[in-house]
């Protein structure tokens, strides 16, 4: 009996969401990296090593030194203007998406002030609530983030 009442609950409890997979959570921390392991073979390893090589050429045609032409920067650096639009709109959609999860969050009310009770002994007099202190004024500023309320006038 006990097993069928937990077979039935099982039916009707809600579908749970799918858990993304790593590639999906990862891949663009993943080219980040892969961009500076680009830039650091092209700019830092490539050209030491083929200075190194140079000394172990004999011949006499290959006395003079040639300096390393990265790689990345011919074709007027597409790799570089491409990876630099990648890497921006997915931090920019990043950034997005953060801002999307932090406003689809519910915030806190202000707990509402309750009117005092009138002392017993005076029935026909009423008891107004103290003034409540003004609650600074909370504004969104760029991008949805919480600024400070506007100033009269500028700081001088």
């Amino acid at each position: 009996m006990s097993e069928e009442i937990k077979v039935a609950d099982a039916s009707h409890e809600a579908p749970k969401k799918e858990e993304e997979s790593w590639i999906q959570k990862k891949w663009r921390p993943m080219m980040a990296v892969m961009y500076m392991c680009v830039c650091a073979s092209d700019f830092i390893l490539f050209p030491i090593m083929f200075t190194i090589v140079q000394f172990w050429e004999t011949a006499v045609q290959n006395d003079a030194f040639r300096q390393w032409a990265p790689l990345t920067l011919q074709g007027g650096g597409l790799f570089h203007m491409a990876m630099g639009a990648v890497l921006g709109i997915t931090a920019w959609s990043r950034g997005q998406e953060k801002m999307a999860g932090v406003a689809s969050t519910p915030t806190p009310s202000q707990p509402m002030a309750t009117p005092m009770a009138a002392p017993q002994s005076a029935p026909m007099q009423q008891a107004s609530p103290p003034p409540a202190p003004p609650q600074p004024q909370v504004t969104t500023g760029y991008g949805g983030k919480l600024a400070p309320p506007p100033s009269d006038h500028p700081p001088i």
